[in-house]
């Protein structure tokens, strides 16, 4: 047999594995695609979770809350971490925890200040393991200034976990003048992304497959803290900011069409992804815009300003390759669409489940 199509068949097989089951009529189990950040997980947190625990601060469905405490805004927000492998390139699940937690505070305008961590762990973990992801975990923090003040720790029986998960809460600081959230797009604004799509979807995929490509693919985890600051030094009229995490670039605009009660055009020129991932994506039926990413951004912005903000983006490292993808419109409200390289133009829809389960 040729090795590129055996290649083919075994990727065919990994992907297989790796997808998450499409949704059941019945709904009295809980599926592994509830927590792809699909419409699976939009409806549980929908049908069960807002209306046990609905309050304003959570109504919002933004990435953090931002409260108001004596006159302070106050942004709160929480994760868990359960991503399969713990170590892949260009990260661990402890780095990850850090960045995704602080990037969920700067969704929202604030500067991160304190974190909080939580460990399960499995019986038989090694100590080795656990030594390095706790120093990654703290390295992590003091490069993006902040402090793990405080956290807990549990074990469960060997058989019971996988290993190690994480559960973190962030605390920050939100300045005056800043509102951002997925209610406010406004037809006419410009839809900005700081940089390529899939890298951390692919880098956890390849790892874990152990599939070998020509160029190493590693992981875009990063803490945006400091991108989000320089985007607010221009313009106070950044509508909206989400990190596109779990069901990618199309999960998170899906959630702000709909937010918003808006159209969503992109252009698909205009979304940069690495060569290598857009060969693996081809090789694996995956689609770039579904799969997840960890230090990206996207940031809805009144039209005036979308160029400003757009070269304050390119100046910062981790914003050198942002560009304008599309534009927000009143025509199909809740919808996304994308003009191809064909001319055509097609929905782009938010999945049931996820391509890649485990990834963060």
């Amino acid at each position: 047999m040729h090795p590129q199509f055996e290649y083919r068949i075994m990727a065919v097989k990994t992907i297989a594995n790796l997808t998450c089951p499409s949704p059941l009529p019945a709904k009295d189990t809980v599926l592994l695609g509830h927590g792809s950040g699909g419409t699976l997980s939009a409806e549980l947190v929908r049908e069960l979770f807002l209306p046990a625990f609905h309050n304003a601060a959570l109504d919002r469905l933004d990435d953090q809350a931002i409260l108001n405490i004596n006159g302070s805004r106050l942004a709160f927000t929480t994760d868990s971490f359960v991503v399969k492998p713990l170590f892949f390139p260009g990260g661990n699940i402890g780095s990850l925890a850090v960045h995704g937690t602080i990037n969920d505070l700067a969704m929202g305008g604030a500067k991160p200040l304190f974190l909080s961590v939580a460990f399960i762990l499995e019986e038989g973990l090694s100590m080795d393991t656990l030594r390095r992801v706790v120093e990654s975990m703290r390295k992590a923090a003091a490069d993006a200034g902040v402090a793990i003040v405080t956290g807990d720790t549990k074990v469960v029986e060997k058989g019971s976990g996988d290993q190690l998960f994480i559960n973190t809460t962030g605390i920050g600081l939100v300045p005056e003048g800043v509102e951002l959230s997925a209610n406010l797009a406004r037809p006419g604004d410009a839809v900005l992304l700081s940089g390529t799509i899939g890298d951390h979807g692919i880098a956890i995929l390849a790892q874990r497959e152990g599939l070998e490509f020509e160029s190493l693919i590693e992981s875009d985890s990063a803490p945006l803290h400091g991108l989000v600051s320089d985007m607010l030094t221009v313009t106070s009229e950044i509508r909206c900011m989400r990190d596109p995490t779990r069901g990618g670039v199309s999960s998170t605009l899906n959630e702000i069409a709909a937010t918003s009660n808006v159209g969503i055009e992109l252009v698909e020129r205009d979304i940069p992804v690495r060569e290598e991932v857009r060969g693996a994506c081809e090789m694996l039926g995956l689609d770039p815009l579904y799969v997840a990413n960890e230090g990206k951004l996207i940031a809805i912005v009144a039209p005036q300003f979308a160029q400003d903000v757009l070269a304050a983006m390119r100046c910062n490292p981790l914003g050198k390759d942002s560009r304008i993808i599309g534009k927000v419109c009143e025509s199909h409200p809740g919808l996304v669409t994308m003009r191809t390289e064909f001319g055509t133009s097609r929905i782009v829809d938010m999945l049931a489940g996820d391509q890649l389960p485990r990834i963060c």
